[in-house]
């Protein structure tokens, strides 16, 4: 079928008022006045994001009070958000450079991903363009002087990503190293600017630190222990630019912290008593903080003069760690399972927690946000998956909606959902969110046990929770449904074809349909990143292979009813994804916004796909 037919065929189905006039559906009947206006709450619960630190102590933050996230300023914990961006799409990444207070984000259009940097002039009100408004632009590390900030572009060829340093003032950006089919990253900048910790980024199993030298380009190894192969997540230098903090699994199964002497490279392993991985590392002066994930849930440390103390948090998960400019305030979002994601600090001489923003929940009631249960299932090989589990509060058997998360690299953690927290007090339904290998958080092998033609082994892997559901007295296995994006958007649809009479709906948010097509089609500076997990389509063996376990040739499996989400622009997963398996699988309910990419960004079509969703599964999985 070709585009123009393919969108005549969606538009002959539009009939839902509250249909935004960007998204286009097929078979997807008109969201009940019932299903919008209870869900209407659950979708009014904000969020904000910490971003950095301003110099007069004040934060930076992203919130929602329109239509799309934008950066506000907070004055001091718990006052008012000033809104100091006004785009129609989204903005990311807020930087401020500490030597002029200058901020600097990231924003593209529809969903493409193609962010261009701005400055903002808080004066004028106004944001000046830096980056040439075509190529995928990324914010890294900003040098010690405050005065420059590394900058990864593909301006060159669209392919190969470069490593720039930007002069935010002037919009000067001088090259610092050139690549071809390899992907690097700065980490950080020593005291004097003089040297910075740079990245080779392979996989998620294998990545190697280098220091560069920005005069000449020069890059010395820095040696791995063991076999030399090793993933490494978080460099920094410390205070004296003679030594290096580096985060690796070099020594076992996960991410141990290390000091590192950068003249006799040898390791000073700091973290080897806390068998989870350390995720992110923050250093000032003499003070180190990070982060490890125990089993989905962040720990946060500080070390000073050898000493490491584990600062209080409750349950939940963390991002966005800096130090404000004396070090002495941690500033970070903190996502709590049962309350929306907030910007807070910790004050480091008082030991205390500080709350900054208070986002509102829609006039719920909080006390009835579910916290979920950690639980182990055994798999068909003995291996144990990692699970929270939601449980519905009512009476009798419920509903189970089994939430796979994306990457595959990645992990679902206990953070907030509103639409979770739904599924959950209204619809009656637990809420199942395994963590398959594959999974990052659970040591390097778990995470290769999925790799090449281990693929479906994960799916296996369901098979398990299946059988672990059928367990439960107050689960229903005869009434269990699937959602997930991305490499989740696989995930259901390997699964309805796997086991097409044990699941009664899926949800596929911008999925894989076929590896092969996904391969061919992510955007190319994308390509050989996918190609090192998945395997290179261009080999016919390995072809073989992504074929035979890409869901689209086995469509006529599915019995179950499908819902496809995709977002038209997508530069990760194509939309040509959605279009093939759509087509496959009678009755399917498509919908495609066609100013939304790789997710949806907007919140009227945040809105309209979560109650297009609601109905799917109240439809199909309600008595």
């Amino acid at each position: 079928m070709n585009r123009l037919a393919w969108l005549f065929f969606l538009c002959a189905y539009q009939d839902d008022p509250r249909r935004p006039e960007a998204i286009r559906t097929r078979n997807v009947p008109q969201v009940s006045e019932e299903v919008w206006n209870r869900l209407s709450q659950y979708q009014s619960v904000r969020s904000a994001s910490f971003e950095a630190f301003l110099p007069d102590g004040s934060l930076l933050i992203t919130t929602r009070f329109g239509n799309t996230a934008q950066l506000h300023v907070v004055p001091s914990p718990g006052g008012r958000r000033e809104q100091i961006t006004f785009r129609e799409e989204p903005v990311a990444d807020g930087e401020v450079m500490p030597a002029t207070g200058a901020i600097l984000y990231a924003a593209s259009r529809g969903g493409s991903e193609s962010d261009q940097i701005y400055r903002l002039d808080r004066s004028s009100g106004r944001s000046v363009l830096l980056t040439e408004g075509k190529s995928k632009n990324d914010l890294g590390a900003v040098q010690k002087s405050g005065r420059r900030v590394t900058l990864q572009s593909n301006r060159r060829n669209g392919r190969d990503t470069d490593t720039y340093l930007l002069d935010p003032a002037t919009g000067e950006t001088t090259l610092l190293l050139e690549t071809k089919g390899e992907y690097w990253y700065v980490a950080d900048w020593s005291p004097d600017d003089s040297k910075a910790l740079l990245v080779r980024y392979v996989s998620v199993n294998e990545s190697y630190p280098h220091l560069l030298d920005p005069k000449s380009g020069g890059r010395i190894p820095i040696p791995i222990p063991g076999s030399g192969k090793a993933a490494h997540s978080a460099l920094a230098f410390d205070s004296d630019g003679r030594h290096a903090y580096v985060v690796s699994d070099a020594i076992g199964e996960f991410k141990h912290l290390a000091r590192v002497d950068l003249k006799t490279m040898e390791y000073d392993w700091l973290t080897r008593d806390i068998p989870w991985d350390v995720t992110d590392l923050e250093v000032r002066g003499p003070r180190v903080a990070f982060v490890v994930n125990e089993d989905g849930r962040s720990r946060l440390y500080v070390m000073e003069e050898g000493k490491r103390r584990e600062l209080p948090l409750p349950l939940g998960t963390i991002s966005g760690l800096r130090f404000s400019g004396d070090g002495a305030r941690l500033g970070f979002s903190l996502a709590r399972p049962d309350a929306p994601r907030d910007a807070y600090t910790f004050e480091l001489a008082k030991n205390e927690l500080v709350r900054w923003t208070y986002s509102e929940v829609g006039g719920l009631d909080p006390s009835r946000f579910v916290v979920p249960e950690r639980l182990r299932v055994k798999s068909f090989d003995g291996a144990e998956i990692p699970a929270y589990i939601f449980r519905s509060q009512r009476s009798g058997r419920s509903p189970v909606i089994i939430a796979f998360h994306g990457g595959p690299e990645g992990q679902y953690r206990p953070d907030f959902s509103s639409l979770l927290q739904f599924y959950v007090n209204e619809l009656g339904c637990a809420v199942l969110c395994p963590n398959v290998r594959g999974s990052t958080g659970y040591g390097k092998t778990f995470v290769t046990l999925d790799n090449g033609v281990k693929r479906e082994d994960s799916v296996r892997d369901v098979g398990a929770i299946l059988d672990w559901i059928a367990t439960q007295r107050d689960l229903d296995a005869d009434r269990v449904g699937v959602v997930g994006g991305s490499y989740g958007g696989y995930m259901v649809l390997a699964t309805l074809v796997n086991y097409p009479d044990r699941i009664r709906a899926g949800v596929d948010i911008v999925g894989i349909a076929n590896f092969v097509t996904f391969l061919e089609k992510t955007a190319a500076y994308r390509q050989d990143l996918r190609r090192a997990e998945y395997g290179d389509e261009r080999d016919p063996e390995v072809r073989k292979v992504l074929e035979k376990i890409s869901p689209i040739h086995r469509a006529d499996r599915i019995r179950a009813q499908l819902l496809v989400i995709h977002g038209k622009n997508d530069p990760r997963v194509p939309v040509g994804e959605a279009e093939q398996i759509a087509q496959k699988v009678p009755g399917a309910w498509l919908l495609i916004a066609e100013n939304e990419g790789h997710g949806f960004a907007k919140k009227e079509n945040q809105n309209y796909s979560s109650a297009v969703t609601v109905s799917f599964f109240r439809k199909h999985l309600l008595p």
